[in-house]
């Protein structure tokens, strides 16, 4: 949603407009959609392609435990293959460069704290949309928390050199997509933020609108990316230890944040 985001991350009013569909296509699969791979048919894949998925899940794996020890900008396929006893050009057959590791690691990156915020709200479909909101920001801080340095290689500091590509976008968008859905089923009047939007940002709310919260006042969806902006630097915050000396453990006043943005929003209590 900011001017610029870095240069590892698609711009985010691209991420936020393109994937609006997809996102809210994923968060609407059922349960019984994700279970529909049977045991057959994973029974059905060939010992190649087993394979294949087993190396590649401990390759992402050792990624990660160097991400944990270096950072994005340490990453290497050749250490990452001297670890796991492989030659580096049997790596390159997986991941033929580190950008398109580090794509990887972004992509699960972003589906697993979309899927954390997913779950969190879906459990409490059926309540109201305050208690939902509530659950999701309390479940992307808690994925981070839990979480940390791949949340720091999809919110921290950009990874010189590297351009996120397309496929990015659509991960990226599933927890915008919470948020709009939240306030979708609100319905909240335009009265909730009824100060006239200053220029451009008028037209950004209304594109931020149409692709995460269909139907919901260009102001609400103003408010709405102001909330994700602070949720966000919250846990930001928090993780790297800006909070220390103030707010520091922080549960209470991320609670209270929450309820705060949830007011400005303009959810009813």
């Amino acid at each position: 949603m900011a001017a610029k985001r870095p240069a590892r991350q698609p711009d985010q009013r691209t991420a936020v407009g393109q994937a609006g569909q997809t996102a809210g296509t994923r968060a609407g699969q059922t349960a019984g959609t994700r279970a529909g791979q049977t045991a057959g048919t994973r029974a059905g894949r060939t010992a190649r392609e087993r394979a294949r998925a087993e190396l590649t899940s401990e390759i992402k794996a050792e990624a990660r435990r160097q991400l944990a020890a270096g950072g994005a900008q340490q990453l290497s396929l050749r250490a990452v293959a001297r670890e796991l006893g492989m030659v580096s050009s049997a790596v390159y057959r997986y991941f033929p460069s580190r950008d398109d590791l580090l794509t990887a690691l972004i992509i699960d990156a972003y589906d697993a704290l979309g899927e954390a915020a997913e779950a969190a709200a879906g459990r409490l479909r059926q309540t109201a949309v305050r208690a939902r909101w509530t659950a999701a920001c309390h479940a992307v801080r808690d994925w981070a928390k839990a979480h940390p340095h791949e949340y720091a290689l999809i919110y921290g500091s950009p990874v010189p050199g590297y351009q996120a590509p397309q496929e990015t976008i659509g991960p990226a968008g599933r927890v915008p997509a919470v948020i709009g859905g939240t306030l979708a089923a609100a319905r909240l009047p335009e009265a909730a933020g009824s100060e006239p939007l200053p220029g451009l940002l008028a037209e950004q709310a209304r594109v931020v609108a149409a692709a995460i919260a269909p139907g919901v006042p260009g102001p609400v969806a103003a408010r709405a990316l102001i909330a994700w902006t602070q949720l966000f630097g919250m846990i930001s915050f928090e993780l790297f230890g800006q909070l220390v000396g103030s707010a520091d453990p922080s549960d209470d006043f991320f609670g209270y944040a929450v309820q705060q943005m949830a007011d400005f929003v303009g959810l009813p209590r």
